[in-house]
């Protein structure tokens, strides 16, 4: 399915309603204020803790949405998608509430904590491609031949309706927050932004953030046509070739701005993160504390709210983070 099939993007009137269905399974993460990240950043920062979510990932909002909405036809057909890892655990975590099917195409290279992870959760895992949208592109020829309900990882606008619900709670929790960043992997949390922020208050700056080693959203972002990269950055959750349409409908007009960080800088976003709060951030997870660092001299003063998308990090990445000076 694309975004122009479908012919829909959403608005803040869906977000209420996938949070209607949302409360029904999911706590509201906390926003914690962050005084040592605050001092050394001289704003007021408070973090999103999207890590603390059952699957330690914010795209769990998502996949329960959509398998709520499509049930019937989820239950009947079952499910089938292709990811990196965090929108793997949401559609699994969701078809293991309502008992699903969930069929999962993962490229290889997929830390092993992510793929044991929806196995756990009753899913089964297919092996294809060295990056996600070869991986893609195989669960949707899987999914004609096998007729298994498709979930798009980021042209489906039912996430982004249940993604955008942490937006939802991190306004209302700081109704006067100055600036929101949000990593862009796909796109889904970035564009959950805008359509929150920008219809309530559009003065409130959202920025996006992606990896120097996979910048296609943000090269695409500048000129408006879809772009295409070799992918070069070991933070698989921003892991993508290219840009998709959905997001950049939503995005190009929307987002203020789109920081570009290394994975050694993710990497000290990490440690920062866990000395000053004690969470566990993956590299993407710390990509918006990462882009903070970076554009910290535009933040002096503000109130600024970090988007925790994941913690789903191999214990052994994280102590060779923690240890290295």
């Amino acid at each position: 399915m694309t975004a122009s099939e479908h012919g829909r993007v959403p608005n803040l009137r869906d977000v209420y309603a996938a949070r209607k269905i949302i409360s029904r399974y999911l706590k509201p993460t906390p926003l914690i204020h962050s005084r040592q990240l605050s001092k050394l950043l001289e704003a007021q920062v408070y973090l999103k803790l999207e890590n603390l979510q059952p699957t330690r990932a914010f795209k769990v909002r998502g996949g329960i949405n959509f398998m709520e909405i499509k049930r019937e036809e989820a239950l009947r057909r079952g499910v089938i998608t292709a990811s990196t890892g965090n929108h793997a655990q949401s559609i699994a975590y969701a078809g293991s509430l309502l008992g699903v099917r969930v069929r999962i195409v993962m490229p290889n290279g997929v830390p092993e904590l992510k793929t044991r992870a929806n196995e756990e959760l009753g899913a089964e895992i297919i092996t294809y491609g060295s990056y996600f949208d070869e991986a893609r592109e195989y669960a949707e020829r899987l999914a004609a031949k096998e007729n298994h309900l498709y979930v798009h990882p980021i042209n489906e606008p039912i996430l982004y309706e249940g993604v955008a619900t942490m937006h939802l709670e991190t306004v209302e929790d700081q109704p006067d927050v100055d600036v929101a960043i949000n990593p862009i992997g796909g796109g889904s949390g970035a564009s959950g932004a805008c359509i929150v922020y920008k219809t309530l208050n559009p003065a409130i700056k959202v920025i996006g953030v992606q990896a120097e080693g996979a910048p296609a959203f943000y090269n695409s972002w500048k000129d408006g046509s879809i772009r295409h990269v070799d992918v070069k950055t070991a933070a698989e959750g921003l892991a993508t070739g290219q840009a998709y349409e959905l997001p950049l409908r939503i995005l190009r007009e929307r987002l203020d701005d789109i920081v570009l960080v290394s994975d050694e800088a993710m990497r000290q976003a990490v440690k920062a993160i866990f000395l000053a709060t004690g969470q566990v951030a993956e590299l993407a997870g710390a990509a918006s504390t990462a882009a903070a660092f970076k554009i910290r001299d535009r933040l002096k003063g503000k109130k600024v709210a970090l988007m925790v998308t994941g913690g789903n990090i191999e214990t052994e990445q994280l102590a060779s983070i923690l240890q290295k000076e």
